[in-house]
């Protein structure tokens, strides 16, 4: 009766020794898929943090496949090595079909070890701004901030952006190094207003909004000096005077978290404008037309 291995061998070509190492080869792919699990298993169990669940996986697809990829070339290296050239030929021919993948798996490793952005970090790449909530062998993914929203909030959509765009186009990281942004709140007067008694008011205002995060600045602006050439003179909140055309803009520019920006807006415009309703020289500018009666002196 004819054995499973001798019809392998009479129809398929495979000797013995081919026949073990996929047998070898299946089963070391079971056990690190096994083990993936297991510890995935208790990762899950022993800890809630959503966080810690995502670098642990995270870091398992990275290395588990990497893991299979060494042993299962160790099983197969004799083999390789007979078709040495064949491999050479049939590498040059998919580096050239597989450009664009392969250009991602690059830009892959120029994000893991050069670190231009990690999970949990904002950033704007070309017209794309979000919040980065995954890394991936060929795309990165962003929950989306911006576009149709004010104020850099979340729009809720998912975008999954190729990793080659990372040495394609310039990236703005809003969270590595120095964690806060210069935000400017414009506020315009009238010119009959009494601008002066504005702008101490609004100064008092967002001194006790973004005072303390001015000095809590100061030793980020440190620690960042020491990769990166940032220097900044002044990190206080300070007004700015400017004559506009329908009045005098006072504009406010101070340090906040890129993620409390619309929420440090509506705080501040909230004082404002109780502050401003308490005095009857002070009064915003706005658009208006004015209409004439025939006859009547202009």
């Amino acid at each position: 009766m004819q054995t499973f291995e001798s019809y392998l061998n009479e129809h398929i070509g495979l000797s013995d020794a081919s026949l073990n190492k996929i047998i070898v080869s299946v089963i070391t792919i079971l056990i690190l898929w096994l083990l993936r699990l297991i510890i995935l298993q208790i990762v899950w169990r022993q800890n809630k943090n959503i966080k810690i669940r995502y670098q642990w996986k995270r870091a398992l697809s990275i290395i588990i496949p990497l893991l299979g990829f060494v042993l299962i070339a160790g099983i197969w290296m004799h083999a390789f090595k007979q078709f040495g050239a064949f491999l050479g030929l049939f590498s040059a021919g998919l580096a050239i079909s597989l450009k664009d993948p392969l250009t991602n798996l690059a830009a892959w490793f120029f994000i893991t070890f050069r670190k231009p952005f990690a999970v949990g970090d904002r950033i704007q790449i070309g017209q794309h701004a979000g919040d980065v909530i995954d890394i991936r062998l060929f795309q990165f993914t962003i929950l989306e901030i911006g576009n149709w929203v004010d104020a850099d909030q979340s729009t809720g959509r998912i975008i999954h952006i190729p990793n080659g765009k990372v040495l394609l186009e310039s990236q703005a990281n809003y969270s590595t190094a120095f964690e806060y942004i210069w935000n400017e709140i414009p506020v315009l007067l009238t010119f009959e207003s009494d601008w002066e008694k504005a702008k101490n008011i609004l100064q008092e205002i967002i001194n006790q909004h973004a005072e303390h995060i001015s000095k809590g600045a100061e030793k980020d602006i440190f620690e960042a000096s020491k990769n990166y050439m940032i220097y900044y003179k002044n990190l206080t909140p300070i007004i700015y005077t400017k004559v506009k055309d329908s009045g005098v803009e006072l504009t406010i520019r101070y340090l906040c978290n890129p993620r409390r920006r619309r929420g440090s807006e509506d705080e501040i415009w909230q004082d404002i404008l109780q502050q401003f309703k308490q005095h009857s020289d002070i009064d915003f500018a706005y658009p208006t037309t004015r209409f004439y009666k025939p006859g009547e002196n202009i």
